[in-house]
């Protein structure tokens, strides 16, 4: 494996490798504090990111490595019209390894064909985030311990969230695996998905726009923010931005042993309420970002 463009070009195998490796990283961080000594990660973030960015700098720097890049395109030759090829190719000189993230679908894509080190897709759009699938994966290992037999309900915007599509298709390939997806009619998960995913793969799913009905089945729940820049409409994003918002009420009938996860940021969804809830587990999810992204780093440079 050269690139990670998409969750599904990793097999189920090769995720329980790297995961096994991340825990490994989280039991044993001195053994890996060299592994990259002498390699270079670039990263090209073309849209603005707070997490996934720095957890990739925090993982090349923890393995021994070194980081370069940018954090926004005006600070790139992008701002001057160079394509993504072309930085691509010029980056590629310098790097061993290029995380990228664009705000255009598929330039992850288009970046991987005209590279000569490996690409690591950090978001595109509404389309894929496979990073964050990862460090989802990981975080319901360490919480559940298994990935089959999980209720799992998606709250908010369905349509955009790159990072829902991305963990259905991931936990579409476990047994009896059931997804309970809440949201506003106007940011139900696309047609594709449903067809292409959920159905195509005999999964089970209920659509539903009332979060509190479908709390006591909930194993996991996975609430996201309305996003404002995946709007063409202000006013259809006021209107929708406060659809669902988790306050400690709202959880009187959940699961004890619920684990609430959130790829954040979040903006009003999730009431800082909730925060003292053993059961909120979104900032042990962004530690386990940096974990997992160090085995994929590992993984992609093939170092042993």
């Amino acid at each position: 494996m050269k690139h990670l463009i998409d969750i599904m070009e990793l097999t189920t195998g090769e995720i329980d490798e790297m995961i096994s490796v991340a825990k490994d990283i989280i039991d044993n961080p001195g053994k890996y504090a060299e592994k990259c000594k002498g390699k270079k990660l670039a990263t090209l973030f073309f849209e603005p990111s707070t997490r996934t960015r720095l957890s990739f700098e925090a993982a090349m720097y923890e393995l021994g490595g070194n980081v370069l890049g940018f954090s926004e395109a005006q600070s790139s030759s992008a701002a001057k019209g160079e394509s993504v090829s072309d930085t691509i190719r010029t980056v590629g000189s310098y790097a061993d390894i290029i995380a990228m993230r664009h705000p255009k679908e598929g330039a992850p894509m288009v970046a991987s064909r005209k590279s000569t080190v490996p690409i690591i897709n950090a978001g595109d759009g509404g389309h894929n985030h496979p990073t964050q699938t990862l460090t989802d994966l990981l975080t319901i290992s360490r919480e559940k311990g298994r990935f089959n037999d999980l209720t799992i309900g998606f709250c908010g915007d369905l349509k955009f969230g790159r990072t829902v599509h991305s963990l259905i298709g991931a936990m579409s390939r476990y047994k009896n695996v059931k997804f309970m997806l809440i949201s506003p009619e106007e940011l139900k998960i696309p047609e594709y998905l449903k067809h292409e995913v959920l159905e195509k793969n005999g999964m089970e799913y209920v659509e539903t726009t009332d979060l509190e009905a479908a709390m006591p089945q909930l194993d996991i729940l996975y609430m996201t923010r309305v996003q404002r820049e995946r709007f063409f409409n202000e006013q259809d994003y006021i209107r929708l931005k406060d659809s669902y918002i988790l306050t400690p009420d709202k959880l009187i009938n959940a699961k004890e042993d619920l684990s609430i996860l959130h790829p954040l940021p979040r903006v009003n969804e999730i009431s800082v309420a909730v925060d003292d809830d053993p059961r909120a587990r979104y900032f042990e999810q962004v530690l386990n970002g940096k974990f997992i992204r160090m085995a994929l780093i590992l993984k992609l440079l093939e170092v042993k």
